[in-house]
């Protein structure tokens, strides 16, 4: 599938800002900036991992900026970004 660099999300507490570019290297490259990294990062890196895996997208950079956000927000921002960065509507039936 072929990417380009997409963003999504804020800068807002309570909000996630995800932005995904192409990768040379194989798999996907999370690098996340968070206050609660400490408690919550895995769980964080796991929610947009598993997000852009189901949308078939594998190999990716992904830089993400968290300000306390929820899973159902990681996964909607994560969500937008692909959409934005693959041309692909998800939503489509």
């Amino acid at each position: 599938m072929e990417l380009k660099q997409a963003t999504a999300g804020t800068m807002e507490s309570g909000d996630i800002m995800i932005q995904i570019a192409p990768s040379d290297r194989p798999g996907l490259d999370i690098q996340l900036q968070s206050s609660v990294a400490f408690q919550f990062g895995d769980q964080i890196k796991n929610v947009i991992h598993e997000t852009l895996e189901g949308l078939g997208i594998t190999q990716a950079e992904i830089h993400a900026t968290d300000k306390g956000a929820l899973d159902c927000t990681i996964r909607a921002r994560t969500t937008a970004a692909a959409v934005r960065a693959t041309g692909c509507d998800v939503w489509k039936d």
